[in-house]
């Protein structure tokens, strides 16, 4: 019975979502029928494409089941061709295709609201409806073959973390247009570009009728359709080799990282990051001390604009120097590495995954934030190579510091603000910080160079910062690594005594 209530509640959920969505879409488009043409077709084309994405990404990223899965109908004895036909025709009868079709018809009356006529407006509609559902039923039919035993509540994290590193930036970007003198140049290039592309082409058609774009409009179905017969000839006219899902059942992290002793180390990183409170006090705090650097600037008299680039720094230079100390918060697990025989560079690369998925995303909002308070966007690339300078060079530090100096820190499940008397430390911990400072001086140095006014200087911190960061971390993890290797009876001991 409770089971039975759980899946009304969450269709009933899904349908208010849907609801929700195709009224604020339809909302959207409306508005857009007294709008000028020309922000008609960068909305249309920007956010087209991106409902498009979502229709491939969605079922790559959703552990979901398709429920037209061609392989269920290979007991009826039809043919591939007829499985692919009938499959591909039942595609409107499901929800998220109900929904995309209100909206295709919204997107069908403000097309004729610029001019398009009634008939080419219901063409281009249904030529968008049929290519949105083929491309659904292309991602979930790769979706089954090749994802159908590795997706995981893990895997689809990632994924989406990857899509907001992505998303963020370039959402506040958008926001930091300037629209008083009308449709900004970046997004009217970018609408160029997506309108020639199988993402925004049909979005685009009837307002904007170039040969190019006809021709990607029309093909693209006709290649998806393809894609989708090719699908469901494999999948009937091939035996797939049996896996076993229930040993990969419960292994979480473990089915993401690769077999590899990296790969076990990372995993079980990741899930000490994700239920340590010592781990997770360390990260909330470094965005506060990030703000709490610039307040104080804010009040003597530096203005807005510079303070904002300030607290991108800042956070990578803690997170690179989050790690110096890490063997001590896991210390019950060296022993385990050390007689399993686990080399020290895989020790030092799966110990740094946790913080790379951690360090992307903050500074993913951070730095264009920063950039977008500073209204210059031509800083991103100074930034992108000071912060890179600063957390790669601190990891590279961080991996050599915790296997060489490793000080006693407060025990699992203690709180987090007690910590052991100690008589070390603070060399490791000021180690990691003044090196990482000095290996982001050459990008540091380039972009006060940009701030001059010298040409191309800002290309030069990016390349430099990156170059430099990256040399830091490979020389550093190496270095750790053959540290771990000679020090494994001390590093033993230590853990055994703290």
């Amino acid at each position: 019975m409770g089971a039975l209530r759980y899946q009304r509640g969450r269709a009933l959920t899904a349908v208010a979502a849907a609801l929700l969505l195709v009224a604020g879409a339809s909302f959207a488009l409306v508005r857009l029928q007294d709008a000028p043409m020309t922000s008609t077709l960068v909305v249309l084309g920007i956010g087209g494409s991106a409902v498009t994405l979502c229709f491939v990404l969605v079922p790559l990223i959703a552990p979901v089941r398709d429920p037209l899965d061609p392989r269920r109908f290979g007991v009826t004895g039809r043919g591939w061709r007829s499985v692919a036909a009938a499959t591909a025709l039942a595609s409107p009868i499901s929800l998220p295709s109900v929904a995309f079709i209100a909206v295709a018809v919204s997107a069908a009356r403000t097309w004729s609201a610029h001019g398009v006529s009634a008939t080419a407006s219901v063409f281009a509609a249904a030529l968008l409806v049929v290519t949105h559902l083929l491309f659904a039923r292309v991602a979930l039919g790769v979706a089954a073959l090749v994802l159908a035993d590795r997706r995981s509540r893990e895997l689809t994290s990632l994924l989406l973390l990857g899509l907001a590193v992505i998303a963020i930036p370039v959402a506040v970007f958008l926001a930091s247009l300037n629209w008083a003198d009308g449709v900004p140049p970046a997004l009217q290039s970018a609408v160029d570009a997506l309108s020639v592309t199988p993402l925004g082409a049909a979005w685009v058609l009837p307002l904007a009728p170039t040969p190019a774009v006809v021709t990607v409009a029309i093909l693209t179905p006709v290649a998806l359709g393809a894609a989708w017969a090719l699908i469901v000839r494999h999948m009937l006219t091939r035996t797939e080799r049996p896996v076993s899902v229930r040993e990969r059942r419960g292994l979480g992290w473990f089915t993401v990282t690769p077999g590899t002793p990296g790969g076990a180390v990372a995993a079980r990183s990741l899930i000490y990051w994700l239920r340590d409170p010592r781990y997770l006090v360390d990260i909330a705090i470094i965005p506060i001390a990030a703000v709490a650097v610039v307040v104080p600037l804010v009040i003597v008299g530096v203005s807005r604009e510079t303070a904002a680039l300030i607290p991108a720094p800042v956070i990578a230079l803690f997170l690179g120097w989050l790690v110096h100390n890490d063997l001590a918060y896991d210390g019950s697990a060296v022993w385990l590495h050390i007689s399993s025989a686990v080399r020290g560079v895989s020790d030092r690369v799966g110990r740094l995954v946790p913080l790379f998925l951690v360090a992307l995303p903050l500074l993913a909002i951070a730095i264009p934030v920063g950039v977008g308070i500073h209204d210059d966007w031509s800083v991103l690339p100074v930034m992108v190579g000071v912060c890179s300078a600063l957390l790669l060079g601190g990891l590279g530090l961080s991996s050599i510091a915790s296997v060489v100096a490793p000080y006693a820190v407060a025990r699992h499940g203690d709180s987090p603000f007690q910590q052991p008397q100690r008589t070390g430390g603070g060399v490791s911990q000021g180690f990691v910080l003044l090196g990482a400072i000095l290996t982001s001086v050459p990008a540091f140095w380039w972009g006060w160079c940009f701030l001059q006014g010298v040409a191309d200087a800002q290309w030069w911190a990016l390349g430099v910062g990156l170059g430099t960061g990256i040399l830091v971390l490979v020389v550093g993890i190496l270095i750790g690594g053959a540290v771990f290797d000679r020090r494994g009876d001390r590093l033993m001991a230590f853990a055994e005594t703290t």
